[in-house]
């Protein structure tokens, strides 16, 4: 990716997700943290207009990250 087309951001993420992103980086499943967080943004803005296509976007995308979330607690619970 062009240097020109990107710009740098900080974010704080739970340790918990860190630890996966670890795991599937170790795995050699992504080259880096960063390869993983970019390839899930872009998953992320892929499925924007699925998303806003709904009625209510706001209540659409809400139950969407409730999901994730639950999804997410299943799958870090020890």
């Amino acid at each position: 990716m062009p240097e020109q087309d990107t710009e740098k951001i900080t974010i704080r993420l739970p340790k918990r997700f860190l630890r996966v992103i670890d795991q599937l980086v170790d795995a050699d499943y992504y080259g880096s943290r960063t390869e993983a967080i970019r390839t899930a943004v872009r998953e992320l803005v892929k499925q924007a207009p699925d998303l806003l296509d709904s009625m209510d976007p706001v209540e659409r995308i809400s139950r969407e990250r409730e999901r994730k979330e639950l999804d997410t607690k299943r799958y870090l619970s020890p």
